[in-house]
């Protein structure tokens, strides 16, 4: 396992170099006088690439913390419906014993 995470790595970064070498063009971006910068094509992918990375983990966690706290207020809500409902039994989930199961459990 060790050794195909090494070999995909290495095929990536030698991807990255390679692409790196190939788009050395400078591109000129300009937005209302506000920004006028040359940049190398490559480094302008690789910030957008960057950027993307990083928004998108935002949104994940943005997405993780909602899903936290809707599990704390279902788990809030069993709490309250479990003190409403002491006398009553909760449906348990039976197993059927087979031949199988109660010969190992009995040896």
């Amino acid at each position: 396992m060790k050794l195909l995470y090494t070999i995909i790595v290495t095929l990536v970064m030698l991807f990255i170099i390679t692409f790196s070498l190939v788009n050395t063009d400078p591109v000129h971006l300009e937005y209302y006088k506000i920004i006028d910068v040359s940049v190398a094509a490559y480094m302008l992918i690789f910030i957008s690439f960057g950027i993307g990375i990083i928004f998108a983990g935002f949104m994940g966690i943005v997405e993780r913390f909602r899903l936290s706290r809707e599990v704390a207020k279902l788990k809030k809500k069993i709490k309250v419906l479990e003190k409403t409902t002491p006398n009553e039994k909760l449906p348990a989930i039976q197993e059927t014993k087979t031949e199988e199961t109660t010969s190992k459990w009995n040896s």
